[in-house]
């Protein structure tokens, strides 16, 4: 059984919409695109190529899929861990009416979302385990919150408040709670924290009693 991972790029006040350039996603007006960019320091390209390495296959959403396939392709460094796992290992792509896509080893998922979500978590032929792991894909992982089928989630947390875009825990989510298990800041002030599931929220009161 593989682990399905969410990496998600985070402003301050929690929007996800955007985070690598000024046209990756302009749904809505957005006009704040690529506001991660000045905090792309060593340290967190430290974090991004060690979680990369983990991967034995990729999910996306389409948007994610297509900024990846325009760019990864035309890296050929071999020593580039980055690179040569998107380059190499499976991707499937959550996507309504795309057509075949070209990049190696790229599949459309078709039909219920998470009941293939599921089958790709178990599918592991050489028990190797690994991850399958998801990059951006703002929407995928919005679809995927209700269905308790993420085991980690990777949020990198920039020091900037945008006041608009669209965000990654919205109103409706599912109540859960979550137990932290890695935690760091890059030099650049990325908040790096490691979350996994931990069931439902609990609930308590403070009373006179208790002070």
């Amino acid at each position: 059984m593989r682990r399905l991972t969410v990496t998600m790029f985070l402003s301050l006040d929690g929007v996800m919409q955007g985070p690598g350039g000024p046209d990756e996603d302009r749904d809505g007006g957005f006009d704040q695109g690529g506001w991660m960019v000045p905090y792309a320091d060593t340290d967190l390209m430290a974090w991004e190529k060690n979680w990369f390495e983990r991967a034995s296959g990729f999910l996306l959403g389409r948007r994610t899929f297509d900024i990846f396939a325009a760019y990864w392709p035309h890296i050929t460094d071999e020593d580039d861990p980055i690179a040569t796992r998107l380059n190499r290992l499976p991707k499937h792509v959550v996507s309504r009416g795309m057509p075949t896509p070209t990049w190696y080893d790229s599949t459309v998922i078709v039909g219920d979302v998470a009941e293939q979500v599921a089958r790709l978590k178990a599918d592991d032929p050489d028990g190797s385990g690994g991850e399958l792991q998801i990059h951006g894909s703002g929407d995928l992982v919005l679809s995927l919150l209700d269905q308790d089928l993420v085991d980690e989630y990777r949020l990198l947390i920039c020091p900037v408040v945008l006041g608009a875009g669209r965000r990654m825990f919205v109103e409706g989510s599912p109540p859960t709670a979550l137990r932290l298990v890695d935690s760091a800041t890059t030099g650049s002030g990325v908040a790096v924290h490691v979350y996994r599931p931990a069931g439902r929220p609990a609930y308590g009161t403070y009373s006179l009693e208790d002070s």
